[in-house]
């Protein structure tokens, strides 16, 4: 009977835990890191990239945040001889996100976000063309709460669009690339911890 009491006892804390990290008026921050290089073996061919995206958010109401990301983008890219070339860019991502309202510590969630950046292309240290991007993402995913303090989250990117730019410099000839759609690989989320307090 006392097992019984003391495993009941554990799942209300825990429901509890994870209904008060979603209520109105609390906080969460979380973010993405990444670094990626590629080197072609026997050639002078590589490329390096690193991004670095922190995110805040505040509960509104119940189950419902709204919060930005503010970040850097870069990644350089040299082939054999030819020139070097470097890409950096501001990143403003803001974003709303709606939980479940189930009790438990494991909630469903949806967070519509609009991430954009701003930046320069560069050869050999010269300027050569500005970048932008404007996008739009609806993303399912599912938050699970083992303390009162810390979400682990599951997400896909969902569905997505995106307009990007690059304006050349010298001509300022401008290219425009839009891109779309619907990724849902269950068996490749992005995986993510998040702090509530």
């Amino acid at each position: 009977m006392k097992k019984l009491l003391l495993t009941l006892s554990a799942v209300a804390v825990l429901g509890l835990a994870a209904n008060a990290q979603t209520e109105k008026g609390k906080f969460m921050v979380g973010g993405q890191v990444s670094f990626d290089g590629t080197k072609v073996k026997d050639t002078d061919i590589k490329t390096n990239s690193f991004s670095i995206v922190p995110n805040a958010g505040y509960f509104v109401a119940d189950n419902i945040a709204v919060g930005t990301g503010i970040g850097y983008n870069w990644s350089k890219s040299e082939i054999d001889n030819l020139k070097e070339t470097t890409n950096s860019s501001f990143v403003l991502a803001p974003f709303g996100r709606l939980y479940s309202k189930n009790d438990g510590p494991v909630k469903f969630f949806g967070q519509l976000s609009v991430p954009m950046s701003w930046g320069t292309l560069e050869e050999e240290g010269t300027k050569t063309a500005t970048t932008a991007n404007y996008g739009v993402e609806l993303a399912p995913g599912i938050a699970y709460f083992p303390t009162s303090n810390i979400g682990v989250e599951f997400k896909v990117r969902g569905l997505f669009y995106n307009n990007s730019s690059v304006t050349e410099e010298s001509t300022d000839t401008k290219v425009t690339t839009d891109t779309y759609g619907l990724n849902v690989n269950s068996l490749a989320p992005t995986v993510g911890v998040t702090f509530h307090f």
